[in-house]
């Protein structure tokens, strides 16, 4: 269980090796047709043209942990968790799904995306390292207590996203999109379990079978629901369906819990993670039930209620059966190791839920950003402002693949027609001369729906947005 297996060392080419793995046909930029697809689990669009241009080869800070490079990090690396796990093609011989499933099962395929995952794990989580702080006290009973502590401060603050989606004025597009993120993480989690799960180590530690037995079959038993409650919602339960509406913080979460249960030497920091998502899904049950409620007109939240209570008593008696017997076995680095886990995981929802609620805010008052874009560009015409711009003209339905950019654009159509969105089944018409306003890091995408159509994309720096 040593720290050093947590950071992997850096290849000499890193962006090679992310480029000759996203260079596999199934993660080729969507069409037109595929802003939503229910009928191929091996699809995974990853627009591998940007890759020319973001570096994989550093870390990424903490404050740049939404950035273009993450979400299509986040992409490859759910990717190269998926590989050994089972997908089923839609249909036999002659459906589409089945080249993609023969690439995305093929050895070469597994090879470079296990060599691409040291690449990925390092840029996209080295900034939780850097925040790792030790454990005051050190021991069992300073673990169990702030573990408690951690469960008493999320019950009474269970996240901003869903005060967000409680106040928007469209509030099934927003509970639409806040259970599109869960189809990121809620299976992840069932198969990360599912990982654990296999192996000979019952005489090392006799009740962690049966713990995480216990915690599979609960989440398989109220898989039924979850279909359910999707459909209730007008979506589909396939697998990653809605790939393209899925944010980088969402797929982080899953990514981290599944990087450290492929990584057995790093056992008790799954372990840590673990408790924190149970902690985390007990805690927002709760809201997402009144979210799904109102929004759907429906008093059948079963999934949400099904979910396992946790009680300071509870999470304190899980944790010790968790960490006592490798504690015993390999001293105080276990319960080290899964406070790192823990406190990882807790950092990571805290960025999902952050980046949900200003996702969900933006997407409500889109018509308050179209105003702020006219100001903008009447202001950068008025004075004279000289900004970075990128131009593009596009033909009938060419398709940007969702993504998120890097800095505050403008989008100004000057010729055609486009469609616009950020949401599922939301297409929002853009015609010759409409703007609209794309903070950085929100993820959205477009289609084309003229012959042809020429737009402009405008730099806002943070000092000219702060004049409107």
């Amino acid at each position: 269980m040593s720290p050093v297996s947590r950071i992997r060392s850096t290849p000499d080419d890193p962006n090679g090796i992310v480029r000759r793995y996203a260079a596999n046909s199934p993660f080729r930029s969507a069409t037109a047709e595929e802003l939503v697809n229910e009928d191929n689990p091996f699809r995974r669009p990853v627009r591998p043209h940007d890759l020319g241009f973001l570096d994989y080869g550093t870390p990424l800070p903490a404050d740049r942990a939404l950035r273009l490079s993450s979400l299509l990090g986040h992409r490859m690396l759910r990717t190269v968790h998926d590989a050994d796990l089972l997908f089923l093609p839609a249909g036999g011989a002659g459906h589409p799904s089945q080249d993609d499933a023969a690439a995305f099962r093929s050895a070469e395929n597994r090879i470079l995306g296990r060599e691409a995952a040291g690449v990925l794990e390092h840029h996209l989580f080295h900034w939780l390292a850097e925040a790792h702080m030790p454990l005051a006290g050190g021991d069992m009973a300073a673990l169990t207590a702030h573990v408690q502590g951690v469960l008493e401060e999320r019950r009474a603050r269970p996240g901003r996203a869903l005060e967000v989606a409680r106040g928007c004025r469209h509030r099934k597009q927003a509970a639409t999109f806040a259970l599109v993120q869960l189809t990121a993480a809620r299976p992840a989690v069932l198969s990360a379990v599912g990982r654990t799960l296999l192996g000979d180590y019952d005489t090392a530690h006799p009740a962690l079978r049966g713990l995480l037995l216990t915690d599979f079959q609960g989440r398989a038993g109220r898989s039924t629901h979850y279909r359910r409650h999707l459909a209730d919602a007008g979506l589909s339960a396939e697998p990653y369906a809605y790939w393209q509406f899925l944010l980088s913080s969402s797929l982080a979460g899953a990514n981290h819990l599944h990087t450290v249960a492929h990584d057995h030497d790093r056992l008790a920091e799954f372990l840590g993670a673990w408790v924190h998502h149970r902690l985390d899904e007990a805690v927002t049950a709760e809201g997402y039930a009144e979210v799904f409620r109102t929004a759907y007109g429906t008093e059948d939240a079963s999934y949400f209620t099904g979910t396992p209570e946790l009680t300071a008593e509870g999470v304190a008696t899980l944790t010790e059966a968790l960490v006592a017997p490798l504690h015993e076995r390999f001293g105080a680095e276990a319960v080290a190791a899964f406070h790192r886990g823990f406190e990882d995981a807790r950092r990571l929802a805290a960025v999902a839920d952050e980046d949900l609620a200003v996702q969900l805010d933006w997407a409500d008052r889109l018509d308050e950003y179209k105003v702020k874009a006219e100001k903008l560009d009447a202001l950068i015409s008025s004075s004279g402002i000289e900004v970075d711009l990128e131009t593009f003209v596009e033909s009938h339905e060419e398709t940007s693949t969702t993504h998120v950019h890097d800095d505050h654009r403008l989008v100004v159509v000057e010729i055609g027609q486009m469609h616009f969105w950020n949401n599922v089944g939301e297409m929002i018409p853009m015609n010759e001369g409409d703007k609209l306003l794309i903070p950085a890091e929100r993820l959205h995408g477009s289609m084309v729906r003229s012959g042809t159509c020429t737009y402009h994309q405008p730099v806002i720096t943070e000092e000219l947005l702060s004049q409107v």
